[in-house]
């Protein structure tokens, strides 16, 4: 029998939200909460799963018989992987996969995609197969489209296997590039305030599919394969449908937004100019994407009020987690003040903290 610990992080989006399906830009960062996956070979055919989130159950399931499992809820992640593994013709002849989460679920902070990233590099380097990390990705965004039914983009696995301590990761979807960004806010006085508004997020709901099947439509009436190869936002004024145009004028602006606040790190420009970005970017997931809620409109105007320098939802949406760009020493009275806002609304008690640019899924053990 091998055995070994792996690590996959949660991740933060500085800016690109609902890029990643339209061929466009993103800039996350991976945070330091991981998700740890303790693995062991088996020789039985059978993949036994359990979690620490969720005591007391044991999922056990044959290989073979992955594909038609019945199981529901959150072991369909690590299962999707091993079956997607095994569709592809990687042999697995068993394996036990014991996890333990730090990453919030439901906060928008891709717990989801760090279950498969590590679940993923605990089987290539359990049973040496020959998979590159490009291939892991594409093995772990096919698990959670296919397996576990959400039509999510690449966007949060690329993140939790490529980015490193210290920097922001560009990601270019419709060429499958890759830049590490130096991104330094301690640097400059500065600190990225992320808020879990404790209002947990559904991309099995259908409503992320129906924005994605909205954006595929736009661009079809457009005339392009997806809405990265319209640059000029003026061009989705010819779209008839009013819907359309919104949906569409969001992915084609916040592809703008991606590259401006990217080319600000990239030369050196003082962080806080990337603060209006943000809440320009929020404006546009609220109104044109529809993808917000009361309690994430609440948290990014309280914190701007107090004092933060740009704020905005991140994530999927419709729940979630914000994130705010704030001066040292200013961050906790900003969480402070949205704590009390959140009392005073009768909204669920927020959690907050600071994200740090930290390494992506590694062995640790």
């Amino acid at each position: 029998m091998t055995r070994g610990v792996w690590a996959a992080p949660g991740r933060v989006n500085i800016i690109g939200e609902h890029t990643d399906y339209n061929g466009g830009y993103a800039l996350p960062i991976a945070l330091p909460q991981v998700v740890r996956c303790a693995a062991a070979t088996e020789t039985d055919g059978r993949v036994r799963v359990t979690s620490r989130q969720h005591p007391g159950e044991r999922i056990d399931v044959a290989v073979a018989e992955l594909g038609r499992a019945s199981v529901a809820g959150w072991a369909r992640y690590p299962l999707g992987v091993v079956y997607e593994f095994q569709r592809r013709g990687h042999g697995i002849p068993g394996v036990t996969l014991e996890l333990d989460g730090a990453v919030p679920i439901g906060a928008g902070l891709s717990s989801s995609a760090a279950v498969e990233c590590a679940v993923a590099l605990a089987l290539r380097d359990l049973f040496d197969l020959p998979v590159r990390v490009p291939e892991l990705i594409d093995i772990a965004r096919t698990a959670e489209n296919d397996y576990v039914g959400a039509p999510t983009g690449s966007l949060d696995q690329s993140a939790a296997m490529l980015c490193t301590a210290g920097h922001a990761l560009f990601l270019d979807f419709g060429k499958g590039d890759h830049e590490q960004v130096a991104f330094d806010l301690a640097g400059a006085g500065l600190e990225l305030l992320v808020i879990d508004t404790d209002t947990p997020h559904r991309m099995v709901d259908g409503e992320y599919a129906r924005r994605r099947q909205q954006c595929e439509a736009a661009a079809t009436a457009l005339g392009v394969a997806t809405l990265r190869e319209v640059a000029d936002p003026r061009a989705v004024d010819t779209l008839v449908d009013p819907l359309l145009r919104r949906r569409a004028r969001h992915v084609v602006t916040e592809n703008a937004r991606v590259l401006a606040v990217a080319d600000a790190l990239h030369t050196g420009a003082d962080p806080r100019t990337i603060g209006p970005v943000l809440t320009v970017a929020h404006a546009s997931l609220r109104d044109d994407f529809e993808v917000s809620t009361p309690q994430l409109d609440t948290a990014v105007t309280t914190a701007l009020a107090a004092g933060a320098l740009g704020a905005r939802m991140v994530g999927g949406g419709f729940g979630g987690s914000m994130v705010a760009l704030t001066e040292r020493g200013a961050t906790e009275p900003i969480a402070e003040e949205v704590e009390k806002r959140f009392r005073d609304c009768g909204f669920a008690a927020p959690k907050w903290f600071v994200a740090l640019p930290s390494p992506g899924a590694r062995r640790i053990s």
